[in-house]
């Protein structure tokens, strides 16, 4: 059984999600830091020359500098904010200390002020954040900010570099005694600013920096981490502050500047981040290959990497486990998988994959990756979550994911943390090695607010947020801390087992996949297996987290769903039980899902025009968004409503464009337009539809000299018959046909033999089988789309099967060998 896990629609509607007594995720506090913090109120002119007080500020790249990047930590009872103070001519840099015990707060306001723009101080530049750490060895303060990729010339002369430090002990000092004379001063420039961490100015080691964060390994070491370079050539770098020696040490390169001399075809720069996770110094990117000539507009892949070595600098390993490079030159060491492989355009420069990139590993070691990909031929986005549950060997890849810009980890929890579309705060969770993302928090009232940072820690969420103000024409904004308790469990956990998928009343359609998921835990010893009953029949266990089947009821009715979970000893514990009912498919039903529509004389694809009033066309292709429709219900009729544009019309025999076109609208469904609705007849016995324009006997007509019209016509004339085939499924290229590459293995478990058999893919050319640990126990080329395996060596377990097609798919299920 292939282990994907799916969301379903039905938990959208739910705010609160818990698991047996686990408690709500709660807001404990909601505080104002200030309300001066720097918005740029103009517009975005990297050429402007507006420098008065009295004019807009301008910016490069976004309005919003306060709060961004790495600005927020917590330290004992404390919480450090970093922000700039507006307006346009002051710019300063402020520190925030905020006492979570008794609610005070203390500001120190620093004297440089925002560079702006490549030195023009009168044009915002978001990418100069400040940056924050707090080492809990010495209880030291460091900042890093308003830097980026500047080179020691020009204004930037012996100011490339922007660092601060306070002396020890500083963090927790009075509010009295927290002032700007406990942070150390450049001896060379009097004042607080230093370009270098360990005293000696050396501009080839510390200039072209952009995007510092601080983190903390599990000894309460200080790193900090930066890229160095520029967007076509860039090396993420990281350092290690000694608390003892009171200094830091030298930078060292998890990539190689240069990689076009190095080995590789081009120079390449490196987005993403090191972190320090579940024990170990980690590093998730994406690349830019300074190329030019591929399909990919800016970035490619997604990488991963982790070091046995605490201090990062040396022992760098892949997904696999497998040595890496250090620095890395060849990025394909690292490679996990290629979201431009899941769209379909191969045209130059087509392939946007920018944004919506992030990583994060539970303490668990369940690693989660999230990316975001768009085909800008064929207007299509995909948002995709990979992700390795621990202990299994490869990345699960699942576009069943709504997208995220950032991902955390708390426990062995992943939360996806940011604000709904009214502009308020908003929690999502999955278990750790899981897909199923569901609301655990979200306000529905108070403040509005632009955007947020966030820092985890201890089980709860500090977020830094900007708030939405009623005028955008003020270049001072307040910003506000929350702090939401997220309720992670820690410490010893209870024997138990719960159903989280399906839900207790949950209602399926005739069909439909029922994803039986349950989470487990065990006081002592492991869990060894899972077992789920429907109506107090064993229909499957699995001996692997996540613990889930995939089960399609045969018949409509009511079934009662439980499971039982097993530890080591063999002592078992029940979940409660839930019902779900199964209701027959009214497939003359076309709302709630996205169609492709063929005609069935032709076989062609109806897609929208993209324009309004134009004519609609035919295509071979279904897959592309503008031929992908939904149908939505206006009063006693329909709305014919496209992916990528508006609503269909029937026009009448006087339309300029040709008598009873059918044309796309810019107009959005529901629409009662009496030429824009239409009657759905559906015909069961051969599951095909014919769509009337209203209720004038005029239907949508593929004519044979390749117009699509709204005509009279008779029901045995094909030309306006039609198939509704769901985007669920994929298309078939040689028989037009609506087919699922599958791979099944039966009998599954087995004991001496069994048999492997492939359908609707391309041929297999190689087929692998891996142990729990990761390591490979069988190979074999098929000669046919079923494979014959004896029990040679099988030991009892579970085994994951790999199957490779000639296309470049690859297919994988779960193999249990009593």
């Amino acid at each position: 059984m292939t282990k994907k896990l799916h969301l379903n629609l039905f938990f959208i509607t739910f705010l609160l999600f818990s698991m047996s007594t686990k408690a709500q995720v709660t807001l404990e506090s909601e505080v104002k830091i200030t309300d001066l913090a720097m918005y740029f109120t103009g517009v975005q002119n990297q050429n402007s020359t507006r420098q008065a007080e009295t004019e807009p500020y301008d910016y490069a790249y976004g309005s919003a500098l306060s709060p961004h990047g790495d600005c927020i930590k917590t330290y004992k009872h404390y919480v450090f904010m970093t922000w700039y103070r507006g307006g346009k001519l002051d710019r300063h840099v402020m520190l925030t200390r905020y006492n979570t015990l008794t609610g005070a707060m203390k500001t120190i306001e620093f004297p440089h002020q925002h560079t702006g723009f490549k030195g023009k101080w009168w044009i915002g530049e978001t990418h100069n954040t400040i940056a924050i750490g707090i080492s809990p060895l010495n209880g030291t303060i460091h900042m890093v900010y308003d830097m980026h990729a500047y080179t020691n010339s020009g204004v930037f002369t012996n100011d490339y570099f922007r660092y601060t430090y306070s002396m020890p002990n500083t963090a927790e000092l009075s509010d009295a005694e927290f002032t700007l004379d406990k942070f150390v001063k450049d001896p060379l420039d009097d004042d607080y600013k230093h370009c270098t961490m360990d005293g000696v100015r050396d501009a080839a080691h510390y200039d072209r920096f952009t995007y510092p964060q601080f983190f903390l390994n599990d000894d309460g070491e200080l790193f900090l981490t930066a890229r160095d370079g520029t967007s076509h050539d860039g090396a993420q770098a990281f350092i290690k502050y000694d608390a003892n020696a009171l200094k830091w040490g030298r930078f060292i390169h998890f990539n190689a500047l240069g990689a076009g001399s190095k080995g590789e075809t081009n120079n390449w720069s490196i987005y993403g981040s090191i972190k320090y996770v579940d024990g170990k110094v980690r590093a998730g990117f994406q690349r830019r290959l300074n190329n030019g000539s591929d399909k990919y507009q800016y970035q490619n892949g997604v990488y991963y990497a982790y070091s046995d070595d605490p201090t990062g600098a040396s022992q760098w390993k892949n997904h696999k486990g497998e040595a890496m490079t250090l620095p890395l030159v060849k990025a394909e060491e690292v490679l996990v998988f290629e979201p431009g492989d899941y769209v379909a355009t191969t045209a130059q420069n087509k392939v946007h994959i920018v944004s919506g990139f992030d990583w994060t590993v539970t303490d668990n070691g369940d690693v989660h990756i999230i990316s975001r990909v768009k085909d800008n031929e064929n207007n299509v986005t995909k948002n995709i979550h990979s992700y390795k549950p621990n202990g299994v060997s490869d990345f699960i890849i699942s576009t069943d994911f709504t997208g995220a810009q950032e991902l955390y980890a708390s426990g062995d929890n992943v939360f996806v943390i940011g604000l709904n579309s009214s502009g308020r705060p908003f929690v999502d969770r999955t278990e750790g090695g899981t897909n199923l993302f569901t609301r655990v928090y979200e306000q529905t009232s108070g403040k509005r607010f632009r955007k947020g940072q966030v820092h985890i820690s201890d089980g709860k969420l500090y977020y830094y947020l900007l708030e939405n103000n009623t005028s955008d024409n003020d270049e001072t904004q307040p910003t506000y801390l929350q702090i939401i308790n997220l309720n992670v469990t820690q410490g010893p956990k209870p024997f138990e087992v719960n159903l989280v998928t399906p839900t207790n009343n949950q209602t399926f359609k005739e069909g439909e996949n029922v994803q039986i998921y349950a989470s487990a835990t065990a006081d002592t010893g492991e869990i060894t297996k899972v077992e789920f009953l429907v109506d107090d029949f064993l229909v499957n266990a699995d001996s692997t987290k996540p613990y889930l089947f995939d089960w399609t009821p045969s018949v409509i009715g009511s079934y009662k769903i439980k499971a039982v979970a097993y530890k080591t000893g063999g002592e078992s514990i029940t979940s409660s039980e839930i019902t779900i009912e199964v209701t027959e498919v009214d497939k003359s039903d076309l709302t709630g899902d996205v169609f492709r529509l063929r005609n069935v004389a032709t076989g062609k694809f109806l897609g929208d025009s993209g324009a309004s009033a134009i004519p609609v066309s035919m295509y071979d292709s279904g897959e592309e968004q503008d031929k992908h429709w939904t149908f939505v219900k206006s009063g006693a009729y329909y709305n014919i409503d496209s992916e990528t544009f508006g609503i269909l019309r029937a026009t009448g025999p006087t339309f300029s464009d040709g008598a009873n076109a059918v044309v796309s609208t810019g107009k959005s469904a529901p629409a009662g337009d009496t030429d824009k609705v239409w009657t759905i007849h559906y015909n069961e016995i051969d599951d095909t539809f014919r769509f009337e324009s209203k209720d004038n006997g005029r239907f949508l007509y593929h004519d044979a000299n390749g117009n699509v019209t709204n005509i009279s016509a008779p029901v045995t004339d094909l030309r306006s018959v039609w198939q509704a085939i769901t985007t669920s499924v994929t298309l078939g290229t040689t028989n037009n046909e609506s087919l699922l590459p599958s791979i099944k293995i039966y009998p599954n478990p087995t004991e001496d033999r069994f048999t492997i058999a492939f359908k609707n893919t391309s041929r297999i050319k190689n087929v692998e089988i891996y142990n729990i640990i990761g390591n490979l126990v069988y190979q074999k080329v098929p000669k046919s789309n079923v494979l014959q395996v004896k029990n040679k060596g099988f030991k009892t377990g579970v085994y994951l099967v790999k199957a490779f097609s000639e296309d470049n798919q690859t297919f994988t299920s779960k193999l249990i060998v009593k």
